[in-house]
């Protein structure tokens, strides 16, 4: 009997072990996205709590976005849960329904070629800001889903926040709507990336055509999967078709920015 047990032991499949990231959905589902970290804001004194979160940190094209979200205590949005867990189309039902129904709503975005000057972790934390800057009435608490930005305003940092806090997961639907409609546009500019499928992430397909034709001008240059496949792009000369400023329009334009 000892020997059958041991054959049967022998025979089956060794244990299957998850990816990262789907041992990270796993965890998320697990989390219940609440109003607690809101009403301890709330009973500190705090009124326009709001919750912000960025989408698109991960990708290889386009920018990164990001939203601030105030809901309002008195109305309560069901079904708020990390973005990332929603289909597309429950994604946008709960878009309409948080701009319609929130004290106050921001998005705001930080395009490829600043992502590439000051990596995509600072030029996350400047589109949270600005999104947070945007608000109308103005927040006076702030739960972010894990980083702290450069704001006065009290804040929270909390780890996978968009499950655990309505309001950054309010953030974080709202950010995954805009970005995935601003996607879908570019990707009737670049239609051989496949942009509206895989957002601009490292898929298998999106990998295959930056092997094939190159990366677009607005790829993020400084993520290794675009760098390392540096194909001339003469078709996408239509982009830089405005004539380079001249030395004196360029000292002329620095000297408005910084008056600005």
């Amino acid at each position: 009997m000892k020997a059958t047990f041991l054959a049967s032991v022998l025979k089956s499949p060794p244990p299957r072990t998850l990816s990262p990231s789907a041992a990270k959905l796993r965890l998320l589902k697990r989390l219940r996205c609440t109003l607690r970290y809101e009403k301890k804001a709330w009973a500190s004194g705090a009124r326009l709590v709001a919750g912000v979160d960025e989408v698109g940190r991960g990708s290889l094209f386009g920018c990164v976005v990001a939203a601030a979200v105030i809901l309002d205590p008195a109305y309560r949005i069901r079904g708020l849960r990390d973005s990332k867990l929603l289909l597309a189309e429950r994604r946008v039902v709960l878009a309409e329904r948080i701009r319609e129904r929130s004290i106050a709503w921001a998005i705001a975005a930080v395009d490829a070629a600043r992502i590439d000057q000051i990596n995509i972790y600072h030029a996350s934390r400047v589109a949270m800001l600005e999104a947070v800057k945007r608000l109308a009435p103005a927040a006076d608490h702030l739960l972010i889903d894990a980083v702290r930005i450069d704001c006065e305003c009290p804040q929270l940092s909390i780890i996978h926040g968009d499950a655990l806090s309505a309001s950054i997961a309010a953030a974080s639907i709202l950010a995954k709507v805009e970005r995935d409609r601003l996607m879908c546009e570019w990707d009737a500019v670049f239609p051989d990336y496949g942009l509206a499928s895989h957002k601009g992430y490292s898929t298998p397909k999106h990998l295959a055509a930056l092997r094939e034709l190159g990366p677009t001008p607005l790829h993020r240059q400084s993520f290794a999967p675009v760098w390392q496949n540096p194909v001339p792009q003469e078709a996408f000369a239509f982009m830089q078709e405005d004539e380079p400023l001249d030395e004196t329009e360029q000292v002329e334009l620095a000297a408005e920015e910084l008056a600005g």
